[in-house]
């Protein structure tokens, strides 16, 4: 992304910034390690209430958080939340955002997952880049 780290790093954590990026997800939490975090809001016309857990944050490094949706389908237990991990580096004002999410079942899953990971950070490139 063509910002400083503390542009982007602004942008993963501030709700607001979030809500415009991230389909509309209002994100509640208090961004501390441990604490839990929950996105609520309207995907295809159906309200959700996704939640995980802040599992370690270092800032304008690293987020790693748990994440459950009850749209994917399977019970609410610990061996069906993924793992997605935000990890940031900088250099030369640019800055480079590695996003890895873990646990998807199916190749199909896989698929729908990436498709909006790349919407997501599209989005955000936008709206840091403006």
């Amino acid at each position: 992304m063509n910002a400083p780290v503390a542009k982007v790093w602004k942008a993963i954590t501030d709700p607001a910034q979030i809500k415009v990026y991230f389909f509309g997800t209002d994100v509640h939490t208090d961004w501390k390690k441990g604490s839990p975090l929950t996105y609520t809001g309207v995907w295809e016309g159906k309200q959700y209430e996704d939640k995980g857990v802040i599992v370690d944050i270092v800032p304008e490094k690293l987020y790693h958080s748990t994440y459950y949706s009850p749209l994917s389908g399977l019970e609410d237990k610990p061996e069906n939340y993924n793992n997605v991990i935000w990890e940031l580096s900088e250099e030369n004002g640019k800055t480079t955002v590695s996003l890895t999410q873990d646990n998807i079942p199916t190749e199909e899953s896989r698929q729908h997952s990436e498709k909006n990971w790349e919407m997501v950070l599209n989005n955000m490139k936008n709206l840091i880049e403006k």
